[in-house]
């Protein structure tokens, strides 16, 4: 069996894993990613950038390159019923350059953050790698043995980063409980169609309410339309089983105006895919030896696309508690826990405005469909509605790149 030694061993290469990496490196220290895909070419639905994440991975250098592997800009939210608008985040408001949102294939984002990290000869990326074990010595975790195509590997490191994901193994083999916030989740039966010419997406995100469930929609790089229609947890497999051709002509009903696009493009079960979108917490983000980020240590819901913004977000607010645990060779849960407790309440945040935008989004009667609205409209010349805009588009504005040591609190 292959044996590496480092400094930090993350095992997930996504947004919040490479971000890490990245910054770890860019203060000498050595990194290896474990990342179970073996390239970044599978589909991936969390692909709209936030503010917060634009204005971190600029000063990171790596937004300018993300840019020209290919995005599209959109400048708001709307939430439709039929004509009328229900809410309203109009990013343009916001002082730029950061005045709208950004739509980047995760390839993108993904394969610029790897081509900085690779410039560091402390790197190691060893893509389809499955983490099997914890490696743990006096009763601390001391590293990972993962299994992939040339054989198995164990990477020994004085700390583990767990930033694989919603099901994350490594929460799992530390024994780290992650239970749902919430009793039941949703499905999103979700698909991408191509845009005709004549036809390009809007320059906005949508949310329309419908007899069936809300449909979110938004225009993708480069002529791509990204549309998930929310169900009650379970409707959506079982509406996918009743055929292909009723799923069709009720998400026809639903957005008219891309029937042709979707009679002409959904022609096989395999062009939806049903997603299971829950909200829940882990018990608690450390161990001895480990750290838990992003959707390991916390999963969010798809509303208000904050994902990518709270993964970038972690791995920023993560680096200074990392280097300052590795310098003082001190990295046991008590002193890996500032983490949480910086972070924690951010989080929470979160999730409460991701639980009301859901309420509204389900509302009905007078009140939701009449009165909030003029309310909204009224309050959108206030303060009031570009304080509540700042904190969805960046949420807490303090967590910045200060240098390569990365302060991360300021």
């Amino acid at each position: 069996m292959r044996e590496i030694d480092t400094d930090v061993c993350v095992v997930g290469g996504g947004p919040a894993g490479l971000v890490l990496a990245l910054l770890m490196l860019r203060s000498g220290l050595g990194v290896v990613v474990l990342e179970r895909a073996r390239a970044h070419q599978r589909e991936f639905r969390g692909e709209i950038l936030q503010p917060g994440a634009l204005a971190l991975l600029d000063a990171l250098g790596v937004l300018t390159g993300v840019r020209a592997r290919g995005a599209r800009e959109l400048d708001r939210f709307r939430f439709l019923d039929g004509d009328r608008v229900l809410l309203e985040a109009d990013y343009r408001l916001l002082p730029p350059p950061y005045d709208h949102l950004l739509t980047v294939p995760r390839p993108h984002l993904l394969d610029e953050l790897l081509a900085h990290c690779r410039q560091s000869p402390r790197f190691r990326y060893l893509p389809g790698r499955r983490a099997g074990g914890l490696l743990r010595r006096e009763g601390r975790i001391a590293g990972v043995v993962a299994d992939g195509p040339s054989g198995r590997c164990a990477v020994r490191a004085r700390v583990v980063v767990g930033a694989d994901g919603r099901f994350s193994r490594i929460r799992r083999l530390a024994g780290i409980g992650a239970g749902r916030t919430a009793p039941r989740g949703q499905d999103v039966l979700w698909c991408s169609l191509r845009t005709e010419a004549a036809a390009p997406p809007p320059p906005e995100v949508r949310v329309v309410r419908t007899p069936g469930g809300p449909v979110l929609l938004h225009g993708s790089w480069p002529d791509r339309i990204q549309l998930g229609w929310t169900l009650p947890h379970g409707h959506g497999r079982a509406l996918t089983a009743s055929g292909l051709e009723r799923v069709t002509e009720r998400l026809v009903r639903a957005v008219p105006e891309y029937g042709g696009l979707i009679r002409d493009q959904l022609s096989a079960p395999d062009d939806l895919t049903v997603v299971d979108v829950f909200s829940a917490r882990a018990e608690r983000w450390v161990a001895d030896g480990l750290v838990l980020i992003g959707d390991a240590a916390h999963t969010h819901s798809l509303i208000g696309a904050q994902g990518v913004n709270l993964a970038v977000q972690d791995a920023v607010v993560l680096h200074p508690v990392l280097t300052d645990a590795l310098a003082a060779e001190d990295t046991g849960a008590a002193r890996l826990a500032a983490f949480e407790r910086r972070r924690g309440p951010d989080i929470a945040a979160v999730m409460r405005r991701q639980s009301l935008h859901s309420r509204v989004m389900h509302a009905h009667g007078a009140y939701a469909t009449r009165v909030r609205p003029r309310l909204a409209r009224v309050l959108r010349h206030t303060p009031l509605y570009r304080r509540a805009l700042q904190r969805v588009a960046y949420g807490n504005p303090s967590i910045r790149i200060t240098d390569d040591r990365a302060c991360g609190w300021a």
